[in-house]
């Protein structure tokens, strides 16, 4: 085995400086379709194919054969969201109710170190997307304006991951088998505004809105597998455990359990085809649990007094989300690789939750993606990738809290709310791969 320089490790390290928790408009609820802009071209296909640095994010096991290389990435989205509503709302604002900042930056960086033929060890920081919204006081609802009456509103939930892997090869009777473990350090920052009119009905009215940014560290597990069924078929599968993350107790009073607010488990499986020695297609499935997270899952009905923020309390009431991907990948020439895909993901709200989930619309189904990959020197390469979500809807009742006369609150008849949301993002990445047999720290031929 080859004997590593402590010293590349502060080249590894820089790779996590690079990512922000930056909250992002993903694909599979608050997940992204992708990280690198490789995945991202890819409709977020290729849990079977890794190629980038950016590999463990996805598919820990997809490191070992690659190049030591590494990679810095930036994606801008640019989010569109909103409601708007019918008849007589009780709760919310009435009217078209347009969401503000939709620019975000979400930064990404890898780095990738064989050890030998069979095995490789590996660091990446990404940023899983996240919730945003920013609502005026334009919207006039009750005595502050807002859509709750409580003045200007929104979540702002972002999260930030940091990776290590490490990943082996085995030869066996049915084919190469490669398995690859990442353990993984989370780190989330949260922050609501415009519900102090719901004072009413928490459990701790004191730690339920506007208490600025609370910060929340946790962390689990990815690995995966990777299985080259032929020289032209490979099969992959990977799958991460909850990220347990330490409580958000300046929003006890509103988040479910106390404050809880742990990332969701996902497994993700896919298959990869070589069509062409230069062409390789990609489909892929996930499956995030969302329901097994409190926040997320619990019922968001019916809100009681002092009902928010206990462990049964009301949550987003999401149901588990499903997505299915298709890419294509043509590397054209030595120099030039063009990208494609698609990506379809379930939705996960219920129609009896709108009223709440006009803070998270988290509402993406269809979204088509483009990218390359142009070499300019041996060693050096651009990314980019473009994907677009189109315009998406989901129309429910809006749901009225206990109020006398409603023990239990009740759907309000005369009104219907419908959350929407439509984006486009924009990835660009830069890549460097050593030169077999330099160790040099430091990129010597860019």
């Amino acid at each position: 085995m080859k004997k590593i320089p402590s010293r590349r490790f502060a080249l590894a390290a820089s790779a996590l400086l690079l990512a922000d928790a930056s909250s992002a408009i993903a694909a599979d609820g608050y997940f992204t379709i992708g990280y690198s802009a490789r995945q991202k071209a890819l409709g977020g296909a290729g849990v079977a194919d890794q190629a980038d640095a950016m590999a463990i994010s996805v598919n820990p096991a997809g490191i070992v054969g690659l190049e030591r290389q590494f990679q810095f990435g930036l994606t801008v989205i640019n989010g569109e969201r909103g409601y708007y509503t019918k008849g007589t709302p009780r709760v919310i604002a009435p009217g078209n109710v347009e969401s503000g900042r939709p620019w975000f930056p979400v930064p990404n960086g890898g780095y990738i170190q064989p050890i030998d033929e069979s095995s490789a060890w590996s660091v990446a920081s990404y940023a899983n997307g996240g919730i945003n919204t920013a609502y005026d006081w334009a919207h006039w609802h009750g005595p502050n304006g807002g859509p709750f009456g409580g003045g200007f509103a929104g979540i702002d939930l972002q999260q930030a991951f940091f990776s290590v892997s490490y990943a082996r090869r085995f030869g066996t009777a049915i084919g190469p088998i490669t398995i690859g473990v990442a353990p993984t350090v989370a780190v989330q920052m949260f922050n609501l505004q415009g519900a102090k009119q719901f004072a009413f009905y928490s459990s701790n009215p004191w730690e339920l809105s506007d208490m600025a940014y609370d910060w929340s560290w946790g962390g689990g597990l990815r690995a995966g597998l990777t299985w080259g069924i032929t020289d032209k078929l490979r099969f992959g599968v990977s799958g991460a455990t909850p990220m347990w993350m330490s409580r958000l107790d300046k929003y006890s009073g509103i988040i479910a359990d106390h404050g809880r607010f742990d990332v969701p488990a996902n497994i993700q499986a896919g298959l990869a085809y070589d069509i062409l020695p230069n062409l390789t297609v990609m489909a892929d499935w996930r499956h995030t649990f969302y329901s097994m997270q409190p926040a997320l899952g619990n019922p968001s009905n019916p809100i009681t007094k002092g009902s928010m923020g206990t462990a049964s309390g009301p949550g987003f009431d999401w149901t588990d989300v499903d997505s299915a991907a298709v890419g294509a990948e043509w590397r054209y020439s030595p120099m030039l690789t063009l990208r494609t895909g698609y990506h379809y993901s379930s939705n996960p709200l219920r129609a009896r939750s709108v009223t709440v989930n006009i803070l998270a619309p988290i509402i993406n189904r269809h979204h088509a993606s483009v990218g390359a990959n142009y070499a300019f020197t041996k060693n050096s390469s651009l990314d980019f990738a473009f994907v677009y979500a189109f315009k998406n809807s989901f129309t429910g009742q809006e749901w009225i809290p206990q109020q006398p006369g409603l023990p239990f609150g009740a759907p309000n008849p005369s009104a219907t709310v419908t959350p929407w949301l439509q984006a486009w993002e924009m990835t660009f990445g830069y890549n460097y791969k050593w030169d077999t047999g330099d160790n040099s720290i430091i990129p010597t031929r860019f």
